[in-house]
């Protein structure tokens, strides 16, 4: 992937998009939400880490690695003797995860590398024991081709653990929106069908030609396996969670103002250029009680891969 056109008509987050929603965008600047966001990364870090199977004196790729929580995770699971890879295409991040690492003091145990995933460059050929990624596949058009340099720098009987967000759904909603107001006459289509559909538009592809073009909706947990595969990995084993949880989001402001993945505009904004006035008062009347209902609820989908690099 050339650096130069991370921001192209595939919509691959630019580095200073990806850093700037990492560190705030999504958080919508609501302390509350940021903790209850991380305590779901956490979860998401310990079976990622749960499958890597990290011992001693091994040494561990966290490509993506963002804020470097999962790396600093595994190190503090595993010890001292841990060697840790820290890859992102962003380099404002990079410095970030750096700063984090000395004032945890495990600067020394860290390598820092930009670099994008599916092109780890300044990382030898088999001289890693674990590749790890935690929402980073999602954002990476060409699947396999990152799969394969993980291979690459894998040693001989080496690891992948991979932890990745499944948007297709979201996107088939969108488009099914589109198609519902397509389908009958305007007189006859809903004011906030079409409200919702500009909404999830403006998130996530809503036809079948740009979710194939849309790296975070061209995959389903199935296509990942094959990815996988035709990367040449054995004994892969995956895991689709589909969770159910209390809703995290608690105001009508931290929902508006926060971005589901860094290539969405959080819903201020989209509210804000494309719906007038009167629509954003129907929207928010309609939609803000459901949102700050105590008793509302977000489907989570989550896969998890593990696999092999053969001996031979």
């Amino acid at each position: 992937m050339n650096m130069a056109n991370m921001a192209d008509e595939t919509k691959i987050p630019a580095p200073g998009l990806w850093s700037q929603w990492l560190l705030q965008g999504r958080y919508a600047g609501d302390e509350q939400f940021r903790k209850a966001v991380h305590a779901l990364v956490d979860r998401y870090i310990e079976r990622v880490l749960d499958g890597a199977r990290l011992a001693a004196g091994q040494t561990l790729a966290d490509v993506g690695a963002g804020e470097g929580l999962t790396a600093f995770r595994a190190i503090e699971r595993t010890g001292a003797s841990l060697r840790v890879w820290l890859t992102d295409i962003s380099e404002p991040i990079l410095r970030h995860a750096e700063a984090q690492s000395v004032a945890r003091g495990v600067r020394s145990q860290c390598t820092f590398v930009r670099c994008p995933a599916d092109r780890l460059e300044g990382i030898p050929d088999s001289s890693v024991d674990v590749v790890v990624t935690r929402s980073v596949l999602a954002y990476v058009l060409e699947k396999t081709a990152a799969l394969r340099e993980f291979h690459r720098i894998l040693r001989p009987g080496g690891r992948i653990s991979l932890a990745e967000p499944v948007y297709q759904d979201d996107a088939l909603a969108a488009s099914a929106l589109r198609a519902a107001i397509e389908s009958d006459p305007p007189e006859r289509v809903s004011p906030m069908t079409v409200l919702m559909h500009r909404w999830k538009a403006a998130q996530y592809p809503d036809t079948e030609e740009k979710i194939l073009q849309s790296p975070i909706a061209h995959y389903s947990e199935r296509d990942m396996v094959r990815f996988a595969q035709a990367a040449g990995f054995t004994e892969v084993h995956l895991e689709l969670h589909i969770d159910t949880l209390p809703s995290i989001v608690r105001s009508w402001e931290v929902f508006i103002n926060s971005s589901p993945h860094p290539l969405a505009p959080p819903l201020s904004v989209i509210m804000s250029e494309q719906f007038t006035a009167e629509e954003r008062r129907l929207f928010e009347r309609t939609l803000r009680p459901a949102i700050e209902d105590p008793k509302a609820v977000t489907t989570d989908r989550m896969l998890y891969l593990t696999a092999k690099k053969p001996l031979s």
